[in-house]
């Protein structure tokens, strides 16, 4: 199953785990599964369906503009970090 690292700002809606392991083929699906199991956990990331302005998500170490739709296999990590600019 994948494993979703928990921010730590919410990690008092996932009883303080640093980290959960749920089932999902994409991020969406691993969110809704959060949210699923702690009610407010996609709240904490997303403004409807998108993720939060300033976040990104990191699967497997890489970060890409797939967003939500980005797909998860079934020994995945999933990061949400802020988002970092450069130039």
């Amino acid at each position: 199953m994948p494993r979703v690292f928990v921010p730590a700002p919410l990690r008092p809606l996932c009883r303080e785990h640093e980290f959960v392991d749920v089932a999902g083929t994409n991020v969406r699906g691993v969110l809704d599964e959060m949210d699923r199991r702690f009610p407010g956990f996609k709240a904490g990331l997303c403004d409807g369906d998108r993720l939060r302005t300033g976040l990104a998500v990191v699967v497997d170490g890489a970060a890409r503009p797939l967003g939500l739709l980005q797909p998860v296999g079934e020994s995945s990590e999933v990061h949400f970090l802020p988002a970092v600019g450069g130039g």
